[in-house]
């Protein structure tokens, strides 16, 4: 019984310490931020990004931040604190702030000139001040400190150290009041090095007058960063612009004193470090929002980190890493090819050596493929011909009524003329006439003949300019004959202009006697009432189309994709090569052919070729 108690006694007081870290999780403190120019001005812009990531993650509160920016500090003779204090007082009226973190030397310089009125009751960090700009004397019990200690004595023997042969150190400053302090301030470090090395000021300058010294500057120069957020003629310089416009043009090598500078365009050195300070800051401001008294903590004043350096400035700038000082950091290093590269280049060589065994059988597997093409054009070539013997076979009737016309007519005008010659006195204007019609039907049948020997004999592929229009018109004399006898019109609608194409015009001539047979016997399988095949051409494009159509049944529908497969027929005694030959063709000579069947019935093969243009 007495150990139940004892439990449940502890799983009490267990719930009631859960419930109030839960509640003390949830309250909400309100922290104002005041920075001395504005959130994007370096380094403070780096350190108070710094300062809420290690806020948010050491904070055991939900914290609401305000930004505000005194913006007076850029300018000497504006004065406008009575108003920004007013503003921040009716702000935070109905919720006055739990803590208040000022960020460089003009933000502490202002809260500790307007204590009474800002806020008194509420405590304060200033953080990222260096201690001679703090008013130690007039802190008031509610105010705590982390300063840092600037060493620049030190910045300037590392330069010295690393570069024994400098013989000007230029020292870029702004011109806000802030920057003009600190003009004095190291003006009184750079005496300490009188005759060992010259120090040149220009902050009299505007921004641009120096950035042409800085692109000038004689060998043995090195430049010292130290702020440049108001120039000499009063524009501000907001994020890393003023910074990255020196790195672009300056022709020396750029160190600083801060790392909030570090990271592209400075060499390094012993620096401030934008971590170390923001981690101190963040962990004071909770001891602060958790009831602690502000006199109470109050840090001693940050130094400088361990040195560190950009690996990449040295190397453009030739500093050897045997002159860093000892315990130095070396960042940003770019590793050797091997480092970076081992896996890939393991993995290279692997790939070469199966590679090495590859190359040889694809070298020979292309060569068989080559002779195996050859050898199917060739085949190709000889089924081509054998298909024009067989077109040759169904327009025998054609070709012989076109022989017979000519040759009747020379016979006729060769008899006429005997029985001229017989009269005592001959018409010679007659004769003449007789003579003209026996050379045309000469002409004619040797035409004819021509034609015929083009589609029989057996040439290789020849490529030349050819007319469309006249290529179909040649081949649609040829086929005449057979539509005719087969009772089917034959209509030819060629295009009002001339449609040069590239390739063989015997083969091509092909193409088209074998798609008018097509048509024609497809419209002789069945009855139509219709009896037409219709040849269009026309220009689409960059393209030649060659449309033709016929009345006939048409295609089946599940016969279309298949049309132009090899030994693919719907005829009983066909063999299945001839479309499949066309195409061939057609391919060869860079064009496409399709085929469809047509609303009205009938079907309709389309050849496109290219336009010489």
């Amino acid at each position: 019984m007495r150990r139940q108690v004892c439990v449940l006694a502890v799983l009490a007081v267990s719930m009631c310490m859960f419930n109030l870290s839960a509640a003390f999780a949830r309250e909400a403190k309100r922290v104002v931020i005041l920075h001395s120019f504005g959130r994007d001005f370096r380094p403070w812009g780096q350190y108070a990004k710094s300062i809420r990531e290690q806020l948010d993650r050491l904070s055991p509160w939900h914290l609401e931040i305000q930004d505000h920016s005194l913006v007076s500090a850029r300018f000497p003779n504006d004065n406008p604190e009575a108003a920004f204090v007013a503003y921040l007082d009716a702000l935070n009226a109905g919720h006055p702030p739990d803590l208040i973190v000022s960020i460089g030397a003009p933000a502490a310089n202002f809260v500790q000139r307007n204590r009474t009125n800002l806020f008194p009751g509420v405590p304060m960090v200033l953080t990222a001040v260096e201690r001679r700009r703090v008013d130690l004397a007039n802190l008031s019990p509610q105010d705590s400190v982390v300063a840092v200690a600037h060493d620049f004595p030190r910045s300037f023997s590392t330069i010295l150290e690393l570069l024994p042969a400098t013989k000007r150190i230029v020292v870029v400053n702004g011109a806000s009041p802030n920057e003009l302090v600190w003009r004095r301030e190291i003006q009184k470090d750079a005496d300490l090095f009188q005759g060992k090395v010259e120090f040149l000021w220009y902050d009299g300058m505007s921004f641009g007058a120096i950035l042409q010294v800085c692109a000038a500057l004689p060998p043995d120069s090195a430049i010292f960063w130290h702020l440049m957020n108001v120039d000499a003629t009063g524009v501000a310089y907001e994020g890393d612009r003023a910074l990255q416009a020196l790195h672009e043009v300056a022709n020396a090598p750029i160190f600083s004193y801060d790392d909030g500078f570090f990271g592209q365009e400075v060499v390094g050195g012993p620096m401030h470090s934008v971590d170390e300070i923001s981690r101190l800051t963040a962990t004071v401001a909770v001891r602060l929002l958790g009831g602690e008294e502000p006199a109470q903590v109050r840090p001693a004043a940050v130094g400088f980190a361990p040195a560190k350096f950009d690996w990449r400035q040295l190397q453009r700038w030739g500093i050897a890493e045997s002159r860093l000082p000892p315990g130095s950091e070396v960042l940003f290093r770019e590793p050797g090819v091997w480092e970076r590269y081992r896996s890939q280049i393991l993995m290279i060589a692997a790939v070469f050596l199966v590679q090495a065994g590859l190359i040889s059988g694809l070298l020979h597997e292309r060569r068989r493929r080559r002779v195996a093409e050859i050898e199917s054009r060739q085949r190709i070539a000889e089924l081509a011909r054998a298909n024009r013997y067989s077109a040759v076979g169904e327009l025998t009737s054609s070709i012989a009524h076109e022989l017979n016309q000519p040759l009747g007519s020379i016979l006729t005008n060769a008899e006429t003329a005997e029985l001229l010659l017989q009269a005592a006195s001959p018409d010679i204007t007659e004769l003449r006439q007789i003579v003209a019609d026996i050379r045309r039907d000469d002409q004619r049948a040797s035409e004819v003949i021509r034609r015929l020997r083009s589609m029989l004999k057996k040439t290789p592929f020849e490529v030349e300019e050819i007319g469309l229009n006249h290529l179909v018109r040649e081949a649609i004399d040829l086929v005449q004959a057979v539509a005719d006898g087969r009772r089917v019109s034959l209509m030819y609608q060629p295009v009002l202009m001339n449609l040069l194409v590239r390739g063989d015009p015997i083969q091509l001539q092909q193409v088209v006697i074998n798609l008018i047979i097509n048509a024609i016997d497809a419209i002789c399988e069945v009855e139509a009432a219709k009896r037409e095949v219709s040849v269009m051409t026309l220009r689409n494009g960059n393209e030649a189309e060659l449309r033709i159509s016929d009345t006939g049944p048409g295609i089946n529908v599940s016969d279309l994709a298949n049309i132009f497969d090899p030994f693919f027929t719907t005829k009983p005694q066909g063999m299945g090569m001839g479309l499949a030959i066309v195409k061939t063709i057609v391919e060869a000579h860079g064009g496409s052919i399709s085929a469809a069947n047509l609303p009205a019935g009938g079907a309709l093969f389309a050849v496109r070729l290219p336009i010489i243009s």
